[in-house]
């Protein structure tokens, strides 16, 4: 070995296992523990799927993100996530705001008139009922629920939340 190789080896060795102790450490001492993917659906895959068409055919995706997936690149929209929508709002809800002619009358926007949600009452109604129903599916887990009130309130408001 060559002049100070033999101490980088050895000041390696010392993090790497320094790193595993800390982890073994936190693991022996019941360290915070991954609580899953908070969020799911209550529809079955086939039900699932076919209201994703219907949202991708909407174009929902350009302001709103799903499952984790960003809104569009080319809009800036401080539009809501969908994810755990459906354990702050139920369906009878969505399908009215969908429904409406004028959804700000139901939910009002802070942003651009050209950025507000639309109005999908042209949609046919089996459309908004599969809509209403997806969305009302998308759940949040309870130990989540306090980030997804947090997170839609400060998207449509502007202002921090305070429960």
């Amino acid at each position: 070995m060559r002049r100070g190789e033999k101490g980088i080896l050895i000041l390696i060795a010392v993090v790497v296992g320094g790193m595993m102790l800390r982890n073994l450490w936190s693991v022996l001492d019941g360290g915070e523990k991954d609580k899953g993917i908070p969020f799911y659906s209550s529809l079955s895959e086939a039900e699932g799927r076919k209201a994703l068409r219907l949202i991708h055919d909407s174009r929902c995706k350009d302001c709103h993100s799903l499952w984790g997936a960003t809104a569009s690149m080319m809009q800036n929209v401080p539009a809501p996530r969908l994810d755990g929508i459906g354990s702050i709002r139920d369906e009878a809800w969505f399908y009215q705001y969908l429904s409406s002619s004028d959804p700000q009358s139901i939910l009002p926007s802070r942003l651009k008139k050209e950025f507000r949600m639309p109005s999908f009452a042209s949609l046919p109604e089996a459309d908004r009922k599969e809509l209403a129903a997806y969305l009302a599916s998308l759940k949040v887990k309870n130990w989540y629920l306090a980030e997804t009130r947090k997170s839609e309130y400060e998207k449509l408001t502007g202002k921090a939340y305070s429960p």
